[in-house]
């Protein structure tokens, strides 16, 4: 005799995930649903809805790194349990992040004896090195002027319009002015000059950019260095340097090696640099690296002990996974200089490979530069029909994610299209992209200029008209499915620069 039963509600072993009542009905958005579901309906609608999201890899809006050996995902894996602040409990780990501390100190030419260990600390990104290092310059700031008998209530730091938005909080969140370097059309990045002489008793850095994100383009540290000791040296002040590396500072010592930016220049006191950007680990790993002890006041370090040991910490965040920390001491030994030299190279020839394809098209002026982080950014040189906001638009169909975007002030009449090449992003790809954009403008100029309103249909010619133009009323033409989603596009992109904000990334 055979023995059956009626299966539960609840059991999915039965049925496909999708015939389950699971996924025939909507799950709440803002609340927690009352009832659990099985761990394969939850898995199977995540995933679904994850599918709309874009494909990393074809992201070339972001410096971020989309891509990693296996293995170095078998390591993350791993440890991905791992909280980093348990130091006592997972001293192997607190060792590994030692050891890219002093790796990357080394590599910025920190001037350290042999047996000498480096000044520095991983964080979540470069946005929190960066908070790091400004308090540090704060409080160091502050210190002399107290000792001085002088005010402290007024600091300020110095940076070009360029910089990510990030400085902006900095200085909101912990009250230092922000004293920027205003842009101008051809010259995307802070003029070392006008940023010297903004310098007052009240500075306590100048903060340069080593990657510009609108363009990929170094600023002169040197410049700003020689400028700066001649007007320290003329006015008693000793205003330092901070180096935002956070896109250049894992290219410039491969691909420039003879570019003095780093701690070679004697008023660099600290450099921030993203491990998940050419670093090479995935989202999010950033270091901040001082020049020495005496650049990082002692008060800011705090000293804990109820995990089992004495742990100093100079950090934001407290809890922090160490999956990253290990992908970065990974990547660091697996590639070595050769390797990061290697792919870095390879990153800047497949940007120039693009760039001359763009070039050959006869459509698009090149903002970007040739030494300076992997990237192309250009712009139309015939905006009266259509803008790059349409060709960000376009390339969208063919997978590709390519951000268009205003400059900074006193350059904000200036759009551009921003491509990053990233070590994953190869020959063929770049070489797609050519091709696709070629489409997107053929296909742009076949559809009527966003720029110009055409006149009413029915005062044209029947004949004149193509055979899918349906009049109606008052004889306006009814748009196509293509041109109504333009419409909405272009209605977007008003309400978004309306409120932009510098954060491009």
């Amino acid at each position: 005799m055979v023995l059956t039963r009626a299966p539960s509600d609840t059991d999915v072993s039965v049925h496909s995930t999708f015939a389950s009542r699971y996924v025939r009905s909507s799950l709440p958005r803002y609340r927690m649903p009352e009832n659990s579901i099985p761990k394969e309906a939850a898995y199977q609608i995540i995933n679904d809805e994850l599918m709309l999201d874009g494909n990393p890899r074809l992201n070339l809006a972001s410096f971020v790194t989309t891509w990693m050996e296996p293995e170095c995902d078998k390591l993350i894996m791993a440890s991905i349990n791992k909280n980093y602040v348990d130091m006592d409990e997972y001293p192997v780990t607190t060792e590994l992040q030692n050891r890219c501390v002093n790796m990357i100190a080394h590599l910025f030419h920190a001037p350290l004896g042999e047996s000498e260990t480096a000044v520095g600390v991983g964080t979540v990104g470069s946005s929190e090195a960066i908070m790091l290092a400004g308090l540090a310059f704060k409080r160091r700031w502050q210190n002399k002027r107290k000792a001085e008998g002088k005010p402290f209530d007024k600091p300020n730091i110095i940076t070009g319009a360029n910089v990510q938005v990030c400085w902006e909080k900095f200085a909101r969140y912990f009250e230092v002015e922000l004293k920027e370097v205003k842009l101008r059309e051809g010259y995307y990045v802070m003029d070392p000059e006008q940023a010297v002489e903004m310098v007052d008793e009240n500075t306590i850095c100048v903060a340069a950019i080593l990657g510009s994100t609108l363009n990929g383009e170094f600023e002169d540290v040197k410049l700003i260095n020689d400028l700066l000791d001649k007007k320290n040296k003329e006015t008693g002040w000793e205003t330092p340097i901070h180096v935002d590396a956070a896109s250049g500072g894992f290219i410039a010592p491969f691909l420039y090696p003879e570019l003095e930016w780093d701690f070679r220049l004697p008023w660099v006191k600290s450099i921030n640099v993203s491990g998940h950007k050419y670093g090479l680990v995935y989202a999010g790993i950033g270091w901040c690296v001082w020049r020495n002890k005496e650049d990082l006041p002692d008060e800011l370090i705090f000293h804990i002990n109820y995990l089992g040991a004495d742990q100093p910490t100079f950090t934001l965040n407290f809890s922090k996974g160490s999956s990253q920390v290990i992908a970065q001491y990974y990547q660091l030994i697996r590639h070595g200089f050769e390797g990061y030299r290697n792919i870095m190279e390879n990153c800047h020839e497949n940007a120039m490979v693009l760039k001359e394809g763009l070039e050959r098209t006869g459509r698009f002026n090149i903002v970007s530069k040739d030494e300076g982080v992997p990237l192309v950014a250009f712009s139309l040189k015939d905006r009266s029909r259509h803008d790059e906001f349409e060709i960000s638009d376009m390339l969208r169909r063919f997978g590709w994610i390519v951000p268009a975007y205003t400059m900074p002030p006193d350059a904000q009449h200036v759009t551009v299209l921003r491509v990053v090449i990233r070590e994953e992003f190869s020959r063929t790809l770049a070489e797609r992209l050519v091709l696709d954009i070629d489409k997107v403008l053929y296909q742009l100029d076949a559809l009527p200029s966003s720029k110009l309103a055409p006149p009413p249909a029915a005062l044209l010619p029947a004949a004149t008209l193509p055979k899918n133009v349906v009049v109606v009323g008052n004889g306006h033409v009814k748009k196509t499915e293509l041109e109504t989603q333009k419409s909405v596009t272009d209605a977007w992109k008003k309400f978004v620069l309306a409120s932009k904000t510098n954060g491009v990334c």
